[in-house]
C-alpha cells in the first residue's frame, strides 16, 4: 500500500514536470511509476484472489495466484516501463536536438520523487527483515517464497536509480546545452528496468513451477517426525509451495514393527500434530507407512 500511493503521487508529479519540460527522461520516469502503480495493483488483486476457498477443481487452493501476478507484474514492468523508456530514448536521439525547458521543475520533482521512493523503499525492507533473517539481500531475493516484497524491494530500487539516472541526464542537459544526455538517461532507465523485470520473471517463474520448502524448514520438518514416537526414519519426503503461506509435505516412513492398524494411524495422526505445531505456516501432509528394502531402495522413493 504505501508502495502503490508513492507510485500513484509520483506519477501524477512526473507527467506535470514531463509538461513544463519536454524532458524525455521525465516521461520515461512517469511511465516507470504508472507501470509501479499498476503492479501494486495487481499485487493485491493476487493476494486477494488467493485467499479464496478451495474449490473440487483446485483442491490445494489457489495460493499460487500470488506468483501468477508477480510474474504478470514483471512483465508490465520489463515492457511498459523499460522497453517504451529505450524506444523514447532512441527515438529523441534519432530526433537530433530538442530544447529542455524549466529544468528547476524537473529537479524538484525528481527530487520529490527520491524521497517518495525512499519511504516506499524503507518501508518495503522493514517489513522484509523478519523474513530475511541472517540471510543477504540477494539471497532473500533469490529464494523468498513470499513474492510480493521482493518484486517491492526491487521496483523501489530500480525507481530510486532511475530517478537518480534521470536527474543526472537533465542536469547534463542543462549544463551543457546538449539534449542528447537527457536521451541518454532515458535509455539507462530502460536498461535498468529490463534488467530488474528480468531477475523478476525468472524468480517468478520458478516459484510458479513449483518450490520446495527451504532447507532449514526441510531439516526442521525430518527431525519433528523422526522424533514422533514409533516413527524409526523418513525413508523419503518431498515438499513443495503451493501458496508463500502453504506448504505440501508428503513423506514415506518407517515406523516400529509390531503396530496394528489403530497405532499407525494414531502415529501418523501424532505426526501431523506435532508437524502442525513445528511449522508457522499451514501444512498439507501426507505420511505413508512404508518399509525399506535394501535390495529395492529406489521404491521408497515412488
Amino acid at each position: 500500500m504505501a508502495a502503490l500511493f508513492a507510485n500513484l503521487g509520483i506519477a501524477i508529479a512526473k507527467f506535470v514536470g514531463y509538461a513544463f519540460t519536454s524532458s524525455s527522461s521525465m516521461l520515461a520516469e512517469a511511465i516507470h511509476s504508472v507501470a509501479d502503480t499498476s503492479n501494486q495493483a495487481l499485487l493485491l488483486l493476487g493476494s486477494r484472489r488467493a485467499a479464496k476457498d478451495a474449490t473440487p477443481d483446485h483442491p490445494f487452493g489457489f495460493g499460487r495466484e500470488r506468483y501468477f501476478w508477480s510474474f504478470i507484474v514483471a512483465l508490465v514492468l520489463f515492457t511498459l516501463g523499460g522497453l517504451f523508456a529505450i524506444y523514447e530514448g532512441l527515438h529523441r536521439l534519432g530526433e537530433g536536438s530538442h530544447e529542455v525547458s524549466n529544468v528547476q521543475w524537473a529537479i524538484g520533482i525528481l527530487s520529490l520523487g527520491i524521497i517518495l521512493e525512499g519511504y516506499s523503499f524503507r518501508t518495503a525492507a522493514k517489513e522484509s527483515l523478519p523474513l530475511k533473517g541472517r540471510a543477504s539481500w540477494w539471497e532473500f531475493i533469490r529464494h523468498s517464497r513470499t513474492p510480493e516484497l521482493p518484486v517491492v524491494l526491487l521496483e523501489d530500487l530500480g525507481a530510486l536509480m532511475g530517478l537518480t539516472l534521470a536527474l543526472a541526464g537533465i542536469s547534463a542537459a542543462a549544463l551543457t546545452g546538449d539534449s542528447r544526455w537527457d536521451a541518454y538517461g532515458t535509455i539507462a532507465i530502460g536498461v535498468l528496468l529490463v534488467v530488474i523485470a528480468t531477475v523478476l520473471v525468472f524468480e517468478m517463474k520458478s516459484l510458479l513451477i513449483g518450490e520446495s520448502a527451504l532447507a532449514p524448514m526441510r531439516r526442521t520438518i525430518i527431525e519433528v517426525i523422526e522424533g514422533t514416537e514409533d516413527i524409526n526414519c523418513v525413508l523419503h519426503m518431498r515438499t513443495q509451495h503451493i501458496g508463500p503461506d502453504e506448504l505440501l509435505v508428503a513423506a514415506k516412513v518407517q515406523l516400529r514393527p509390531g503396530l496394528d492398524t489403530a497405532g499407525v494411524a494414531a502415529v501418523i495422526n501424532r505426526a501431523e500434530r506435532r508437524l502442525r505445531e513445528a511449522i508457522s505456516i499451514e501444512c498439507m501432509i501426507y505420511l505413508e507407512p512404508d518399509v525399506f528394502d535394501p535390495e529395492h531402495p529406489d521404491l521408497a522413493k515412488s
